[in-house]
């Protein structure tokens, strides 16, 4: 038997055959993306060719809103160009940005994809069924509950006060409304303030935040493939990881706890079910009970949202009220006029601090928590001025410009509604005088 040799020039050939066809297809490839991102962008063009915009670069978009000046320049831009203007983030990426009322009444009055939010019919059949877990009914009991909370977040507070030191108090505040929502929507019996377990998630929601705008303002980024081979994607995988095992140990834990006959029996006989329960209980229109990844999305996004923007808008409240001490002393008379030097706040205290109200809601105003929210149009859309957008194009509802909007508001940075000495600066609870709000900071 003879065994025949490798043939060094046929195999040298052959290799030599795969580069050249790797070539062929890699030029290919590229040329199939020039071809798309030069169609995409020459369809954006058109589309928002009655849109006129501040300039941009063709690659690099509008780097003008990028960095320490990205606020002022784009307010800037909302006073130039009234309603709306497309901000191009590079290349063939752009956003249909929206800050005039009727424009924002009429995206959404439509049908379409966004942040936060189902498709079509799973979206109505999921909030009828969530709608009574905020019934009034619900709502009034866990104000004690939401106290409690407080409470136990100023009392850390009140000791590092006293080490005459000022306080970063996000952190603080989300352990806060992460602790209440667990509590009030969760059926959770401990206390997250107290458990050093949950600063993992609290870090996972922040890292997601952060690494979601660095994302954004990188160019490169923007495209999945190059993204999934950075270190940014592989943390942000592990921080969805973490976030998702939270989330999925908070309904494991009250599957469980369901288990037991004494604890079914309580829930039975509540006249209304917590968020949670109602999720775990609920039934289709086909009688089929919700997948777990359906109960698990729920529980993301109220989970989310229901702490970290509240966390969000307490934290901007507290930087306006250490701001303006003698509003902050206004509101903090009106709350003691209700509530003495000890009671807890209760639902009937709630309209009786007129003052108080106001001046969180201009808060909101001045400093929304949700900035914009992003929309993508499944229909085409007229706006009241006769101009015009076809389906595809992706809207940010900009909430930040709407509220600053010199069209809506004569003085965006003064509150319009009452008078000036009324003015606008919030407060929220009443607290002992040895913590001096003063003394608070937020970074």
């Amino acid at each position: 038997m003879t065994v025949s040799a490798p043939n060094p020039t046929r195999l040298t050939g052959s290799i030599s055959g795969f580069l050249q066809v790797a070539s062929v297809l890699g030029l290919l490839l590229l040329l199939l993306k020039a071809v798309q991102f030069y169609l995409q962008r020459q369809w954006l063009l058109k589309a928002f060719q009655q849109f006129p915009s501040p300039p941009f670069h063709w690659f690099f978009g509008h780097k003008q809103f990028e960095g320490d000046q990205e606020i002022p320049l784009f307010m800037k831009a909302v006073e130039s160009f009234p309603s709306a203007f497309p901000r191009w983030v590079w290349g063939n990426q752009a956003y249909f940005i929206v800050y005039d009322p009727d424009y924002i009444k009429l995206i959404l009055g439509r049908s379409g994809y966004g942040l936060l939010l189902l498709n079509g019919q799973s979206w109505f059949q999921h909030r009828r069924m969530l709608t009574p877990a905020f019934h009034y009914d619900i709502l009034k009991p866990y104000v004690k509950t939401m106290a409690d909370s407080v409470r136990l977040m100023l009392d850390k507070w009140e000791q590092l006060a006293a080490q005459d030191t000022s306080i970063e108090v996000f952190q603080h505040i989300s352990l806060m409304t992460l602790d209440t929502i667990m509590k009030c929507a969760f059926s959770h019996k401990g206390s997250v303030q107290v458990d050093r377990n949950y600063n993992t998630y609290i870090q996972a929601i922040v890292d997601l935040n952060n690494l979601f705008y660095s994302r954004v303002k990188n160019i490169f980024h923007q495209n999945d493939t190059i993204y999934s081979l950075s270190s940014n994607d592989r943390l942000a995988n592990r921080a969805c990881q973490l976030a998702h095992d939270h989330t999925d140990g908070v309904i494991k834990m009250r599957k469980d706890q369901l288990q037991d006959e004494g604890e079914l029996e309580k829930v039975k006989k509540k006249r209304r079910l917590d968020f949670l329960d109602i999720l775990l209980f609920a039934r289709t229109e086909n009688g089929d009970s919700l997948s777990d990844r359906d109960i698990r999305a729920e529980v993301d996004t109220f989970m989310f949202a229901g702490h970290d923007t509240t966390a969000s808008g307490l934290s901007w409240i507290f930087y306006a009220l250490a701001t303006h001490p003698e509003h902050q002393q206004r509101c903090r008379e009106e709350v003691q006029s209700l509530l003495g030097d000890g009671s807890f706040i209760t639902w009937d205290h709630l309209d009786q601090m007129p003052y108080t109200t106001m001046c969180i809601k201009e808060a909101m105003r001045l400093y929304p928590p949700a900035p914009g929210v992003v929309r993508e149009l499944s229909k085409p859309v007229t706006f009241p001025d006769g101009r015009s957008l076809p389906k595809g194009i992706s809207v940010m509802l900009s909430i930040y410009a709407l509220h600053h909007n010199p069209k809506v508001w004569p003085n965006p940075e003064v509150c319009t509604r009452f008078s000036p000495t009324q003015s606008f600066i919030p407060a929220l609870l009443r607290r002992s005088k040895k913590l001096h709000w003063e003394t608070i900071c937020y970074e």
